[in-house]
């Protein structure tokens, strides 16, 4: 009975997910949904401004402490490890469905871009940025991040297992694609209001921040190997002809901890 519980509170947990996620994308991109970032009738600039602060703040506080070593030692005391990700998953979903609903809207406009051959620009890099999200996600493992391999470890009576240490892809070019990926999808914009550069502007302070701690983690995990990737690899924007390599016995001699599990861990 525990397996199965656990099974359907990790598809529940998945599915809450998907449907944060997609909404996020129509939220953002002002469209298709009830709430949008600009939707709404305007309140009065200082409290709007203070409430859509708070509500970034939360979802700051909740998904980067959640995701720290030392939280989830004590968290895992208290949560059952093969649901602990399914936790993290559906607590960061519950804390953006009340940022969308509680969101004030703030429609006064910074720039409008009049131009249609650059608004197609702008809406190309907005879906290119989301579709660089969902793309890195299945490069560090989809299930694993969303907590739905735990929950099939759990289910066959596995050890929890943990993806391999490699740097995949996009990951021999930048450190952090998936972020990259949120930088275009907030950002890119034809119409930009008060109220969607304030997300912009905290979106983006907040993963600067939690890239910080998210790095400092993966020294404390690798050690050299890992200062020796960041030093070759840069945060975002690849250089042209450049990419890291896995040294092979050095792999063989590192902790079984998986560099993609700590990028999860934030990602």
């Amino acid at each position: 009975m525990g397996r199965i519980l656990a099974f359907i509170y990790g598809i529940i947990s998945y599915a809450a997910f998907l449907a944060a996620f997609c909404y996020a994308i129509a939220f953002v991109g002002d469209f298709y949904v009830p709430k949008t970032i600009n939707s709404g009738e305007a309140g009065t600039l200082l409290p709007s401004l203070l409430i859509n602060t708070a509500l970034l703040g939360l979802f700051a506080i909740q998904h980067s402490g959640m995701a720290r070593p030392g939280f989830k030692k004590w968290w895992t005391k208290i949560i059952p490890e093969p649901i602990e990700r399914s936790t993290y998953v559906l607590l960061a979903s519950g804390v953006l469905f009340l940022l969308y609903w509680l969101w004030q809207p703030l429609p006064a406009t910074v720039w409008s871009l009049e131009n249609e051959i650059g608004r197609w620009i702008l809406w190309g890099l907005f879906s290119l940025g989301w579709g660089l999200v969902v793309y890195t996600t299945f490069l560090i493992s989809h299930a694993h991040l969303f907590g739905l391999t735990q929950i099939r470890d759990f289910i066959k009576d596995r050890d929890l297992s943990e993806p391999d240490f490699q740097t995949l892809n996009l990951y021999r070019h930048m450190r952090h694609p998936m972020m990259l990926g949120f930088f275009l999808a907030f950002w890119s914009t034809p119409e930009m209001t008060i109220g969607h550069l304030l997300f912009s502007i905290a979106t983006t302070a907040y993963i600067l921040i939690a890239l910080q701690l998210e790095e400092n983690d993966l020294v404390k995990a690798f050690g050299e190997r890992y200062r020796k990737y960041r030093q070759r690899v840069p945060k975002f924007i690849p250089r042209p002809g450049h990419k890291a390599s896995i040294d092979v016995e050095e792999k063989s001699n590192e902790s079984s901890q998986s560099l993609s599990e700590t990028l999860i861990s934030e990602e």
